[in-house]
């Protein structure tokens, strides 16, 4: 993984069962503001989802909220 995925993967987990805006995220990881243009948190977040596949073979923890966000789940 790499240091942009793991920073992902932390703030989606200490956020768990909360849906993180993108608006969040971006200020976060970025430190921006959201630029609907600008689709780097989502490529990372759909990379971090095939890893996260690919080495558990389970179905995704991370789910996106339409036009809100994504949310990591607790099983």
């Amino acid at each position: 993984m790499t240091s942009g995925e793991l920073d992902v993967l932390f703030l989606l987990m200490t956020h768990a069962g909360q849906v993180v805006s993108r608006q969040l995220m971006y200020q976060r990881l970025r430190g921006v503001e959201q630029d609907d243009i600008d689709r780097s948190v989502d490529l990372r977040v759909s990379r971090l989802r095939h890893k996260l596949r690919e080495a558990s073979g389970e179905a995704d923890v991370i789910k996106t909220v339409r036009g809100v966000g994504y949310l990591f789940t607790v099983s």
